[in-house]
């Protein structure tokens, strides 16, 4: 029974330390073919082999060596992404209620709608 607790234990520390190596393989990989467009291909491509030939020796000597600009593209990215999605949210949720009553205040002014048109307007953009 002791023994069985312990290959638990041990079984549970491998399973561990193996997901843990493939999320940083996975970060690794990310970092050099989709954030970090200035590095040559070649290296890329030794970065590659090294990774299959010596997976931990070399995925700790790029988090030691690239780690910085790691983190820095990664933010960069994530900073781009947000701008992004404030962007889309802009322009998907239209005009502001105040745009819409200065457009519709301008028509009036012009002549072009009545001061009833403007009032249903002005209700309109605001509900």
């Amino acid at each position: 029974m002791l023994d069985s607790f312990w290959s638990f234990l041990w079984s549970t520390i491998v399973i561990f330390a193996f997901i843990a190596y493939l999320m940083i393989l996975f970060n690794i990989l990310v970092d050099l073919f989709w954030r970090d467009h200035k590095t040559s291909g070649w290296i890329k491509a030794v970065w590659v082999i090294f990774l299959i030939l010596v997976p931990y020796i070399t995925a700790l000597v790029y988090l030691i060596v690239r780690g910085t600009g790691m983190a820095e593209r990664a933010r960069e990215q994530a900073l781009q992404a947000k701008k992004e999605t404030e962007d889309y949210i802009r322009t998907a949720a239209g005009r502001s209620p105040a745009q819409e009553i200065a457009d519709a205040k301008a028509l009036l002014d012009g002549g072009a709608i009545s001061q009833g048109e403007f009032d249903a307007l002005k209700v309109k953009a605001l509900h």
